[in-house]
């Protein structure tokens, strides 16, 4: 049985989506998983050892009505999920006549292009993003698993350490942190003066820390880089997403908002302290990284005066110390 996974967004929802290779692998041994997704999430998604092709959507696209059929046809697909809604992709696989297609009811074009149409809401449920996707499945009869045991599901093998750069970067005698800081914008924010207060109450002989960041990025924290050169290490805008997720293999944990990095980082193993805002549907409930060694923190309490801003203080008024409690009891021992 050969079934296909479409998520052509950003590199966190990508990562939420893969633990659906990794049920579909268990319920179906013999099956072969693709899956269709952009160009610069492809070095996550070939981090699971449960998705057997890659397919690059960004390249399809730029091929001709005829040829795109083609290329869908050319997979004998069985089922093809769309997990990410997409009308354009799903009219290439209607008419690359896939035998099964699942998408969501809540999509008009799903009523003419889909075959198997599943009737729930992202933006009412109380359920993780991780387990919405999962509803998808039903018709391949999966049950979902609680959402503590889907980290189980990510098949992520830590990618070869070939970059001798990293061992010169990393410190074998204390732990390696990364912050993460910036969020291009898709995220609520804890802010660069509660970064710098972390560094700053981080004991230097038992932490490393990084900044990463993209090279925009860099330029929004110039100066927070320049007032903390002597205590960071700054690595924004140095590597590709692939030698990122190398050198993040390499490294002990990473602080972060909601954001692809920190669920990277969770998906990893590593020891993850994600900052969220109480506000639906952006709280932890439904965005939380899930990872063996994961903490989020999110202040107790009702948080709507800030929805209309990027600005929140709720969040912002998680304090460093709690985050520095947390980073120094999770290595003791």
């Amino acid at each position: 049985m050969h079934i296909v996974l479409s998520r052509t967004d950003s590199i966190g929802d990508v990562i939420l989506t893969l633990p659906i290779a990794g049920m579909l692998k268990e319920k179906y041994p013999e099956s072969k998983i693709t899956f269709l997704g952009r160009t610069y999430t492809q070095p996550v998604i070939q981090l699971s050892r449960h998705v057997d092709l890659f397919l690059n959507w960004d390249k399809i696209k730029q091929l001709s009505s005829k040829e795109r059929i083609g290329v869908f046809s050319k997979l004998e697909a069985d089922w093809f999920i769309h997990v990410f809604p997409d009308k354009t992709i799903a009219r290439i696989a209607k008419k690359a006549s896939i035998t099964n297609r699942i998408g969501t009811s809540h999509r008009t074009y799903h009523w003419l292009t889909c075959n198997k149409s599943i009737n729930f809401s992202r933006r009412k449920s109380d359920l993780h993003e991780a387990q919405l996707n999962c509803i998808l499945l039903k018709p391949l009869e999966i049950n979902i698993p609680p959402i503590e045991k889907f980290w189980q599901y990510y098949g992520f093998e830590n990618p070869e350490e070939t970059k001798k750069i990293f061992g010169q970067l990393l410190d074998s005698k204390r732990k390696n942190i990364v912050l993460h800081p910036k969020s291009k914008g898709s995220a609520r924010e804890w802010g660069l003066e509660n970064f710098e207060r972390l560094i700053r109450l981080l004991p230097e002989d038992q932490f490393k820390i990084f900044i990463t960041g993209t090279q925009d990025e860099a330029e929004l924290m110039k100066e927070f880089l320049e007032r903390n050169k002597d205590k960071v290490t700054n690595i924004t805008g140095t590597f590709t997403l692939n030698e990122f997720v190398i050198f993040l293999s390499m490294t002990d944990g990473m602080v972060a908002c909601s954001t692809g990095p920190l669920h990277i980082a969770a998906a990893l193993g590593k020891t993850t302290v994600g900052i969220y805002p109480p506000i639906r549907p952006m709280h932890p409930g439904r965005w939380a990284p899930l990872g063996k060694q994961v903490h989020v923190l999110v202040k107790d309490t009702e948080c709507n005066d800030c929805r209309k801003s990027l600005n929140c203080h709720c969040m912002r008024e998680v304090s460093p110390e709690t985050v520095k409690k947390v980073l120094v009891e999770s290595y003791k021992g």
